[in-house]
């Protein structure tokens, strides 16, 4: 780090350039991670229940993904191909993925709504006292295993 004279203050010229090249993770890869991790909380899942049932190879797991689940699915089908493919249990394994539409409640006209197009606010009578009745899930359907 340089000094500059007479200030006494540091002078980060240096260190600002190093930074911003050291700063270009894709923002494909930053937002990826938290599929990541998921995926490696399903292998860990499938891995559990293969064990359970003596099964040696699975070639697919279905998964239900909740439209307001904060999961996407084309960033957890990229991370499982990644990771899938490292364990030999699920080598080539297909991950399918059925998107739960998300529908919410409403406690003042008892209506049934689609959440995303309108919030939390009913559009049948335009009450607010509503809640979340699916679309939140992220969860394992089927693990599915070859035919010998």
């Amino acid at each position: 780090m340089e000094y500059s004279r007479g200030h006494g203050r540091p002078r980060f010229r240096e260190y600002s350039i190093l930074i911003s090249r050291i700063n270009v993770i894709p923002s494909e890869a930053k937002e990826s991670m938290h599929e990541l991790g998921i995926v490696f909380y399903i292998i860990r899942d499938v891995r559990e229940a293969a064990e359970a049932n003596g099964v040696e190879k699975v070639s697919a797991v279905v998964m239900n993904i909740g439209e307001v689940s904060t999961v996407i699915p084309e960033y957890l089908t990229d991370c499982w191909r990644w990771a899938a493919d490292k364990e030999d249990l699920l080598r080539g394994a297909e991950l399918r993925i059925n998107v739960i539409p998300a529908v919410s409640w409403c406690d003042d006209c008892g209506k049934e709504f689609e959440t995303v197009p309108n919030g939390k606010t009913c559009p049948h009578c335009q009450g607010g006292n509503t809640w979340l009745l699916r679309g939140n899930e992220v969860e394992i359907k089927e693990i599915e295993v070859p035919n010998n």
